[in-house]
């Protein structure tokens, strides 16, 4: 089981890197803001704090994002989020 967390840790932050380009840094995943590489901890840090509301025959399930970077990770991740929630203010 440690081996497959293993695995799957470092292909979340292959992917991510890949998709990014050539830089392979971001902005948003350190508290200064700064750009910086990403590693699987910060990823999985960020992607930790997503909440999902189970659908129903009616509704579909929504991802509740609290911060645009989370939103950036699923799309460097390549997962389709056709339905998102901001929390309210």
């Amino acid at each position: 089981m440690i081996c497959l967390a293993l695995l799957v840790f470092c292909l979340i932050e292959r992917q991510v890197r890949r998709a990014l380009g050539p830089e392979q840094t971001m902005v948003g995943l350190s508290s200064d803001n700064r750009r910086v590489r990403p590693t699987g901890r910060m990823i999985l840090y960020h992607l930790g704090e997503l909440t999902l509301r189970i659908g129903s025959i009616v509704d579909r399930p929504i991802v509740q994002i609290t911060r645009g970077v989370q939103l950036h990770l699923l799309e460097l991740l390549g997962i389709e989020v056709t339905q998102t929630r901001w929390p309210q203010t």
